[in-house]
C-alpha cells in the first residue's frame, strides 16, 4: 500500500491557520499546562540571541515529563494525538505543535529529557524541523532529523534506531542547520532541564513586508507584542486610563495581557514566566460591577450531545467598571475545558450604544472549539448558545443601563381598556373634588346618557385631544370638565374654554343631583328647568374666571423659574465640560508627541543595532579571513621547513 507524502510547503500552508501570533504561543502553553498530571509546575518564554547570526530566537521551556523518542517522533509528525483519549486536556488534534512553532518562525529545535518508566531507562532526544533546511536542500518531502541518548552510568550513550552512519548524518544535519556549532553546546541545552522536561527554540523569526520582526520585543523588557494593525496607540492610551479595561484594550497586542486571562484558572502551583517575570493571572469577574449569574442548557439537541454531561454553561454577566465613561466595551468570554476561546465575543452588533460596557465570562464544555483553537464549530449548539448570549445581553442592558448613565429603555407594554378606564375615573373625580363652588358634584355612577352632550359638535375636538393623552375611553363630556375648572392634568383644549364657560352658542342639556330634570343652558346664559329661566349671576362667573386664572400663572410662573434654574445649571455643566474636553485634549497631543518621540528614538536604536550588527558581521568575516591567511601562511612556513629540512 503506498503512502501519502507530504510536501514541505505544507508546513508553511498548515501555519496559516493561526492568523493571529499570540493564538501560536497560546498553542504552545497549552502543552505545557497539559503536562501538569506529569509533575509540570512552570512553563518559560523568553527571547535568545543566535550565536551564529546574532538574530532573536524564542524559547519555551517546562519541566513536565518530557518526551521518549517514540513520543518525540509523534510530536513531530502530523495528526498523531495521545491527548484525544485523554478527558481533561487541552490538546486533541496531534497538530498545535507544527502549525504554532512554524507560524512564528521557519524553524524550530526540540530537546526533551524524560525519566525511565516500566523498567526502562532515561532517555533525551532532539529534533529538528527546518522549513529552511527543506527548502534549501530541494526535499520533496518532510525529513525530520532527529538523534537520542540513552542514560548509562554516569554519562550518556547514543540510542542507535537504525545505523551508526544514519545517527552520525543526523547530528550533522541538526549541526548545520540549528543555531549550535558543536555537538557539545548542543548538549548544553540539556542542563537547563534538569531531571525532565521539554526545551523548545524557535528561530528565523518571520518578518513583515518592511523587513522588521513581527513580534516585538523592545517596547516593553517583560512582555512579547505584535506589531501592526493588532496594537493601536489609542488603545493603549485608554489602557492606561481605563485600568480595569486594560485585559479588553490589550490582549490583542500584549502575550503578558492575553496569557493573564488564557486561563479561567491555573493549576495549583503552576505558574507562567514570561522574559523573566511571572505573569499574574487575572479574573475577569474581578472587572465587572452589578454582575449577575447566568446559566444555559440547550434543549432539543442531538442524543450524543445531550449525553455530555458537561452540558449546562454557568457564568456571570455584568458591566466593566469603567462602562460609566461610555468607552466601546462589550462581549462574552467563552471558555472550553479552562481554556479560553472566544475573548470579549461581540455577539449583539446594535446600531447605537446598545449593549455597550456588558461583559460576561462563561464556560462551555458542550461546544467544539476549532482546531486553532481561537473559535468554535459551527454547529446548530452554538447558534443556540450565541442566541442566548444575545438575549441575556439585551435583558440586561435593557434592565440596568440607566445605573450608567444611559437613557432608560422602557419597553412598551399594551395597557387594557379597563386600565384606561380606572385612571380616567380616577383623574376625573379628582379634578372635580379639587374646586369649591360647584354647580354639579360627583355622585353616584352616570349613565351615558347622564352625561352632558354638546348639541352642535364642538365637543369633538377636545375630546380629540383627550384621546392623544390617551384618555379616549374615558366617557366625560366637555362641558363637565369646563363647569368644573379643570385640574392640573386636564387638556389644555378644554382649558382655553374656561375663561368663557358660555362662550359656544349653542343649547347644552345637563344633568345633577341638584336638578332632577334635565337642565337646559341657553346661548344667552339661562338655565331653563321645567319651563323656568333663571339668569346665571355674571359675578360668580368672574370669579371663577379669576380663580382658574390666577392658579394658571401661578403654574406658569413656577415653570419659568424651574426652566431658568435649569438652564443655569446646564451651562456650568456645559462649561465644565468643555473645560474637561480641552484638557483631555491637550494631554492626548502631549502623549502622541511623547509616542511619536519614543517610535522615532526605537527607530533609531533598530537602524543603530542593525548598523551595528553589519559592523559585527564585517569583523567576523575580516578575523575569518584573517584566520585563514594565518593558516596559509603556517602552512606555507612549515613547507619551506620540510624543504629545507630535505636539503639538509
Amino acid at each position: 500500500m503506498d503512502h501519502v507524502r507530504v510536501h514541505p510547503k505544507f508546513l508553511h500552508s498548515n501555519a496559516t491557520s493561526h492568523k493571529w501570533a499570540l493564538g501560536a504561543f497560546a498553542e504552545l502553553l497549552d502543552n505545557a499546562v497539559d503536562e501538569v498530571g506529569h509533575g509540570a509546575s512552570c512553563v518559560s518564554i523568553d527571547v535568545l540571541n543566535n550565536s551564529k547570526d546574532f538574530s532573536k530566537m524564542l524559547l519555551v521551556e517546562d519541566n513536565g515529563g518530557g518526551m521518549t523518542p517514540d513520543r518525540m517522533r509523534a510530536c513531530m509528525s502530523l495528526g498523531y494525538s495521545a491527548k484525544s483519549k485523554m478527558a481533561n486536556t487541552i490538546g486533541q488534534y496531534g497538530n498545535g505543535f507544527k502549525t504554532s512553532t512554524m507560524r512564528l518562525g521557519a524553524d524550530v529545535i526540540v530537546f526533551s529529557r524524560c525519566r525511565g518508566k516500566d523498567g526502562k531507562s532515561v532517555t533525551q532526544s532532539i529534533g529538528l524541523l527546518s522549513y529552511t533546511f527543506l527548502t534549501a536542500t530541494g526535499k520533496e518531502d518532510i525529513v525530520v532529523p532527529m538523534i537520542d541518548f540513552e542514560k548509562g552510568g554516569r554519562g550518556w550513550n547514543k540510542k542507535i534506531r537504525s545505523s551508526p552512519n544514519d545517527w552520525d548524518m543526523n547530528l550533522k544535519t541538526i549541526l548545520q542547520w540549528s543555531p549550535f556549532a558543536s555537538e557539545e553546546e548542543l548538549l548544553q541545552q540539556f542542563n537547563f532541564l534538569k531531571d525532565q522536561g521539554t526545551r523548545i527554540i524557535i528561530y528565523n523569526l518571520w518578518e513583515e513586508e518592511d523587513g522588521h520582526l513581527e513580534l516585538d520585543f523592545y517596547t516593553d523588557a517583560h512582555d512579547i507584542q505584535i506589531r501592526g494593525d493588532h496594537r493601536d496607540v489609542n488603545n493603549v492610551v485608554k489602557a492606561a486610563k481605563y485600568p480595569n479595561s486594560r485585559h479588553f484594550l490589550t490582549y490583542q497586542h500584549s502575550l503578558r495581557s492575553y496569557a493573564s486571562i488564557l486561563y479561567l484558572e491555573l493549576p495549583p502551583g503552576f505558574r507562567i514566566i514570561l522574559r523573566g517575570k511571572e505573569v499574574e493571572h487575572h479574573d475577569l469577574v474581578k472587572d465587572m460591577m452589578l454582575e449577575q449569574d447566568i446559566s444555559y442548557k440547550p434543549v432539543n439537541v442531538a442524543e450524543r450531545v445531550q449525553e455530555n454531561k458537561n452540558m449546562a454553561a454557568t457564568g456571570k454577566i455584568g458591566f466593566v467598571k469603567d462602562a460609566g465613561n461610555h468607552i466601546d466595551i462589550q462581549g462574552f468570554n467563552v471558555y472550553h475545558k479552562n481554556r479560553l476561546i472566544k475573548p470579549f465575543w461581540r455577539v449583539w452588533n446594535a446600531a447605537g450604544s446598545g449593549g455597550r460596557g456588558v461583559i460576561g465570562v462563561l464556560e462551555a464544555n458542550f461546544v467544539e472549539p476549532a482546531h486553532d483553537k481561537q473559535g468554535f464549530e459551527r454547529t446548530s449548539v452554538l447558534s443556540r448558545l450565541e442566541a442566548k448570549l444575545i438575549n441575556l445581553q439585551k435583558t440586561y442592558w435593557r434592565t440596568n443601563c440607566h445605573k450608567i448613565g444611559y437613557a432608560v429603555r422602557r419597553q412598551s407594554k399594551n395597557l387594557s381598556s379597563d386600565t384606561i378606564q380606572s385612571a380616567c375615573n380616577k383623574d376625573i373625580h379628582s379634578a372635580r373634588t379639587s374646586q369649591n363652588g360647584r354647580y354639579f358634584t360627583d355622585g353616584n355612577k352616570r349613565s351615558s346618557h347622564d352625561n352632558a352632550i354638546y348639541q352642535n359638535g364642538h365637543g369633538s375636538e377636545s375630546r380629540q385631544s383627550r384621546m392623544k393623552n390617551g384618555l379616549n375611553s374615558c366617557k366625560i363630556s366637555d362641558v363637565d370638565d369646563a363647569s368644573e375648572g379643570v385640574g392640573h392634568n386636564a387638556p389644555f383644549a378644554s382649558r382655553k374654554s374656561l375663561h368663557d364657560p358660555f362662550k359656544h352658542k349653542s343649547t347644552h342639556l345637563l344633568t345633577s343631583p341638584s336638578y332632577p330634570k334635565p337642565v337646559v343652558i341657553s346661548e344667552n346664559g339661562q338655565i331653563t328647568t321645567n319651563g323656568n329661566v333663571k339668569t346665571l349671576s355674571s359675578s360668580k362667573g368672574e370669579d371663577r374666571e379669576s380663580r382658574i386664572c390666577g392658579t394658571e400663572n401661578h403654574l406658569l410662573q413656577h415653570e419659568r423659574d424651574k426652566c431658568r434654574e435649569l438652564e443655569s445649571q446646564l451651562q456650568e455643566r456645559t462649561n465644565e465640560l468643555e473645560a474637561e474636553r480641552k484638557k483631555t485634549e491637550l494631554l492626548e497631543k502631549e502623549f502622541e508627541c511623547l509616542v511619536v518621540m519614543i517610535q522615532e528614538e526605537r527607530t533609531r536604536q533598530t537602524e543603530r543595532e542593525d548598523e551595528l550588527m553589519k559592523k559585527i558581521k564585517d569583523r567576523s568575516q575580516a578575523i575569518e579571513d584573517l584566520r585563514e591567511r594565518v593558516r596559509q601562511l603556517e602552512a606555507k612556513e612549515l613547507l619551506c621547513c620540510k624543504i629545507e629540512k630535505n636539503c639538509y
